[in-house]
């Protein structure tokens, strides 16, 4: 009678729950008779779109990574022998950008074989689990374990439990994980937007305008605007031609993306692999050193001079529409030694991103569209050619400030590689060191200490140089807390190019985030609160969650939002993937709707439980405000990077606590 109380209590409480919770993966399992006692079992995911299962063979570190998936059995000597190790197929490997580390997963479907013998003429059964987490691009759930009752005559199920075996202090400690929460209908969950390709559009077009300031660039803008306006037969004629050669130039740029999207529909993860290996990371340091001593004047990188006198002589001798897609396709090779660096960067940053191919299409787009906008504006009103900078030595510098940032981003290359062999080479304090290096070396081109073989005696510092090498010299400057082991050093507008906070010169001590004083357990955590007469900020979270550490490194970080959480707040972080094993006592049953048993063996499944149980919701981060009468203070949130609003959230919590 206990346990069917506890499935309608179950049912009452999670009915809501799990119609809006995630469950995207499906396990069954089949057996396969190869002999009178040798049999393979086989384990079946199915993935929803978009989500991953991770390789038996991820690192198990204290580094984020990674859950790996893994198979237990319940053989002993005298009941069956495993025959090798549980195999998995080939899989999906590439260099994963939120791990920051070499990752194998599985999508869609995947089958996980085991070979076993039967020692026990008798034996008619065996039992087995998998361990296991689900990652999509933005989250990973708390790792689940799955249970398998297999008969050897050939069925096999999934095991749902043995109502009977729940004990009253299973039933006393499912219920304990319930809470009553009040002000769920006054504060609703909130929606996280997903993001769009506007930003690397943004991206590309800024890089265009820089490529315009180039000597490859910008002397061919007056002289061609010319060509089409005094060449023509009439005014309204040039303005056409003008305008169909800025049009060409923007259409150039974005066929060149064409063929990285016929390599993606052929094979999607094809781009991440070429591209973000460990020797392709190495190709691209090197290419970019290369590039950077390019652009300080050592040497000049062209493309073969018979490609553009060809194409320049197609374009003369066809004329018309084609002819002034010929010169557009002129300008674009003759100007290869000053955009082809900004181009190398624009597609190894868009090809080591999530979106590849389509990335790199806006990232073209853009900045083939700020190349072709100066053409067609100054053919529609020539007057402004008159207020354009003569060309000069200030092309010049453009170009060797260009060659400094690509030598910084070089090191982002070399970086990526260090970070999957784990070689230490490029701490983060150590790369951070290099771009100070870099920005005081620019400082001091800037001020004209020092010079570059094209460069021109400098008689007077101009306006744009003072102001450059002041900005960069601030730059330098906030770059300097990222050498030091404080809350300060984690220098957020930077996040995703220096290596992450934990791979560091410095030992991290095991405490809180950022070193706040956070509560691993939830009853403790209330208890605090009470006596403090403080809220609660509940913090659903993961060691292997990488948008928790975002969170924390560029939000949390904040100078106002850490002097919240420190004094205002009771922090309780809860890791849903701790695998810290609860002592025999803490350990129990829990019973979930579908009528399959949960055991509640480690930290991890108990707070992952929890969370779902009382917050309908199953990813992280996840942060509610409550009160210690666990009454909810705001709506819950989830993964927010801008820092006003999640400010502005927790300034609500505290001001409804008051009242």
């Amino acid at each position: 009678m206990r346990y069917l109380l506890l499935l309608l209590t179950t049912i009452l409480f999670s009915t809501t729950l799990f119609s809006q919770t995630l469950d995207p993966i499906k396990w069954k399992a089949t057996i396969e008779k190869e002999t009178d006692d040798t049999y393979i079992l086989y384990f079946e995911a199915t993935l929803d779109e978009g989500w991953h299962l991770y390789s038996q063979n991820e690192a198990d570190s204290d580094e984020i990574a990674p859950t790996p998936t893994e198979f237990t059995y319940n053989n002993t000597p005298e009941s069956y022998a495993l025959i090798g190790e549980t195999t998995e197929p080939k899989g999906i490997e590439k260099f994963d950008n939120i791990f920051e580390m070499d990752v194998k997963y599985f999508e869609d479907k995947v089958t996980f074989s085991q070979k076993i013998k039967r020692i026990d003429k008798t034996l008619q059964q065996v039992k087995a689990e998998v361990f296991f987490s689900v990652c999509d691009d933005e989250k990973c759930l708390a790792p689940e374990v799955v249970e398998f009752d297999i008969n050897l005559s050939g069925e096999a199920i999934e095991n749902k439990g043995d109502l009977s075996s729940i004990t009253a202090k299973d039933q006393k400690k499912s219920e304990a994980l319930h809470i009553d929460i009040k002000g769920k209908d006054v504060f609703p969950s909130e929606q996280v937007e997903e993001k769009s390709y506007f930003n690397i559009f943004l991206l590309g077009f800024l890089g265009g305008l820089i490529a315009l300031l180039t000597p490859c660039v910008f002397p061919m803008i007056p002289l061609t605007v010319s060509f089409f306006t005094k060449g023509a037969k009439d005014r309204k004629k040039g303005l056409f031609n003008a305008v169909l050669y800025g049009f060409f130039i923007f259409i150039i740029y974005i066929l060149l993306s064409l063929p990285f999207h016929l390599l993606d529909s052929l094979d999607p993860e094809i781009l991440n692999n070429i591209s973000t290996n460990v020797t392709l990371n190495i190709v691209f340091f090197v290419i970019f050193i290369v590039f950077a001593i390019s652009f300080f004047g050592y040497f000049e990188i062209t493309l073969p001079a018979s490609w553009s006198t060809k194409l320049d002589s197609k374009a003369t001798s066809i004329g018309g529409v084609i002819g002034i897609f010929f010169m557009a396709l002129t300008l674009a090779l003759v100007s290869f030694s000053c955009t082809g660096p900004i181009l190398g960067s624009l597609l190894g940053g868009s090809l080591s991103s999530d979106g590849g191919a389509m990335q790199l299409s806006f990232g073209m787009g853009g900045f083939g569209l700020a190349l072709a906008l100066p053409f067609a504006l100054f053919a529609l009103f020539p007057n402004w050619l008159n207020s354009l900078p003569k060309s000069g030595g200030w092309l010049n510098t453009v170009k060797v400030v260009l060659g400094f940032i690509e030598l910084a981003l070089a090191f982002k290359f070399l970086s990526n590689a260090d970070l999957v062999e784990h070689w230490g080479i490029l701490k983060r304090e150590i790369f951070i060191g290099i771009w100070i290096v870099i920005g005081l070396g620019m400082v001091l081109y800037l001020f004209g200490k020092i010079r570059f073989p094209h460069d021109s005696p400098i008689q007077k510092l101009s306006k744009g140089r003072k102001t450059l090498g002041i900005i960069t010299l601030a730059f330098v400057i906030y770059l300097v807390p990222g050498l030091t082991n404080t809350a300060y050093a984690n220098l957020k507008l930077l996040s995703g190019f220096p290596p992450p906070l934990f791979y560091s010169i410095y030992e991290k001590e095991a405490h809180g985030p950022l070193g706040l004083n956070a509560y691993t357990d939830f009853e403790a955590g209330v208890q605090a609160a009470k006596a403090q007469n403080k809220p609660i900020m509940l913090d659903f979270t993961g060691w292997a969650c990488v948008n928790c550490r975002k969170m924390e490194e560029q939000v949390w970080s904040h100078p106002e939002i850490i002097d919240i959480l420190k004094n205002k707040y009771v922090l309780i972080s809860l890791y849903v993937d701790d695998r810290e094993k609860l002592s025999e006592d803490d350990q129990f049953k829990f019973l979930k709707p579908d009528g399959r048993i949960k055991a509640i063996r480690t930290v991890g499944d108990k707070w992952a439980t929890f969370q779902t149980l009382n917050f309908k919701n199953n990813s992280q981060p996840y942060y509610a405000l409550l009160d210690a009468e666990m009454n909810l203070l705001n709506k819950t949130t989830a993964y927010t990077p801008d820092t006003n609003e999640y400010l502005k959230w927790l300034q609500k919590g505290l001001k409804n606590f008051r009242k």
